[in-house]
């Protein structure tokens, strides 16, 4: 059981350090892995005038277009992501453990699992796109734009997930560059290719929505294929056998670790539709101020994310050495760096919300609407840094179930039947949605904490 003393105690400089080094790329790749759809959404509702007449829709519509398609990418992007946890997981314990073979077997199986995984969800973006763009509430107007959207980049879907399982790979052998440099291509790619399709400049063609997603669709599977020759050549002590013969036992160990990750996106998403619907039922103003406000706090989201994912590897890796103890150093380390930095965003977003508002938006109904509900996005940081921060670290050891049943318990007993209350009895609008959230919020990083805290982690074979 972890105490106060534990929390506060100093750590050597090299473990500061190390947790640093690890941790930063990890911060860069999840800036970069969002500004993909974000610059999307930039170019396309920056569309011009003469794109516009041109092509027979206005940026608005353009931007609802994307903006639906880009929800439903990332959707399948977060369950990528998922999916790799496990190869996280069981390539750290192999490389602590020195066990250099089932590293090698581990990275093989995990690939073959995107590949697979990446097929199946081209199936099922080529076929039911449009059933879940009109779940989303897309008009007739918008549904053939996100329609297209999403198409165009399903063509990539398969290297794509190879791009995600990969760099998690690489993360669980502690090389969080590899990821960072192979994201700054795909960015590079998709903000050259959509600033000349999206307006069509320097003579190109004037594509619109498909421009964007033409964009993003090359830099990811570019990015996948690149990343699948360096795995193939070597990389960072892992090398990728172009072996497609199942490993039952390997596969096995990946899914009971994967899968309540995925299964844990299963459940914030449904969750999340639903909570969606009662923001949608507030107005168009209500919904543009939670929207802006999502987006400004999804910023603050990525040091969190990005100390989350270097606990996982430290975790993974320590536990691997048989070393538990530096396992829980490490992850508490990397609470101090990653909570420093989200505690800092918070204060600055509680302080300021009309400044930083304005640079995303320029109606005054809409500032006036998010201007408290970013104040208590401010707020919650803290705990939001030991949920992420903690919650990689079980995920490093293994325990993917514990997040799976915490986000049941928060999402779908706590969030949604107090949105119910506030919203849809008390008529709290826009403030009880975001009551909702952070009480939501906290009492996930109250759980995580008492878990990790428990130790039960420390001694889970995987």
């Amino acid at each position: 059981m972890a105490t106060a003393t534990t929390l506060i105690k100093p750590l050597p400089g090299s473990v500061r350090r190390r947790v640093f080094d690890l941790a930063l790329p990890a911060v860069g790749e999840q800036v970069l892995n969002m500004a993909v759809g974000l610059t999307d959404i930039y170019l396309v509702g920056n569309l011009s005038l003469r794109a516009a007449d041109q092509l027979g829709y206005s940026s608005a519509t353009a931007l609802a277009g994307a903006g639906l398609g880009n929800q439903m990418v990332w959707l399948v992007t977060v369950f990528f992501i998922a999916l790799g946890i496990g190869g996280t997981a069981l390539v750290a314990r192999a490389v602590g453990a020195g066990n250099h073979a089932d590293v090698q077997r581990i990275v093989r199986q995990s690939m073959l699992i995107g590949l697979a995984f990446g097929l199946s969800v081209t199936v099922v973006m080529l076929v039911g796109v449009e059933h879940f763009l009109r779940l989303l509430g897309a008009s007739d107007e918008v549904l053939p734009l996100g329609a297209q959207y999403v198409h165009i980049i399903a063509l990539t879907l398969i290297p794509a997930a190879l791009l995600f399982v990969g760099n998690a790979c690489l993360r669980g052998a502690g090389d969080t560059r590899t990821p960072l440099y192979a994201m700054i291509g795909v960015n590079g790619t998709n903000i050259l290719l959509s600033w000349l399709l999206v307006n069509g400049n320097l003579g190109f063609p004037t594509l619109g929505v498909a421009g964007a997603a033409i964009g993003a669709a090359i830099g990811r599977g570019g990015g996948g294929i690149v990343l699948v020759a360096l795995l193939l050549r070597g990389r960072s002590g892992l090398r990728l056998e172009p072996d497609l013969r199942p490993d039952p036992v390997t596969l096995r160990r990946l899914i009971n670790v994967g899968l309540p990750s995925a299964g844990e996106q299963l459940v914030f998403q449904g969750a999340l539709l639903i909570f969606t619907r009662f923001v949608t039922g507030l107005g168009m103003v209500a919904y543009a101020a939670h929207n802006v406000t999502i987006t400004i706090e999804s910023l603050s989201f990525l040091p969190g994310l990005g100390y989350a994912a270097a606990a996982s590897t430290l975790v993974g890796q320590a536990l691997g050495a048989r070393s538990p103890r530096e396992a829980e150093d490490m992850t508490y380390e990397a609470l101090w760096q990653g909570g420093l930095m989200m505690t800092l965003a918070g204060v600055i977003m509680a302080c300021f919300p009309g400044h930083i508002l304005s640079v995303f938006i320029n109606d005054p109904a809409v500032i006036e609407a998010a201007t408290p509900a970013l104040r208590a996005g401010g707020l919650v940081q803290p705990a939001l840094a030991v949920s992420f921060i903690l919650l990689g670290g079980l995920r490093g050891a293994g325990d993917t179930h514990w997040p799976l049943y915490s986000r049941m318990m928060t999402n779908w007993a706590v969030r949604l039947p107090l949105t119910f209350w506030l919203v849809g009895i008390m008529g709290a609008g826009l403030e009880g949605i975001w009551l909702a959230m952070c009480t939501d919020f906290t009492l996930q990083s109250l759980l995580a904490l008492w878990r990790f805290s428990a130790g039960r982690w420390k001694h889970l074979e995987v």
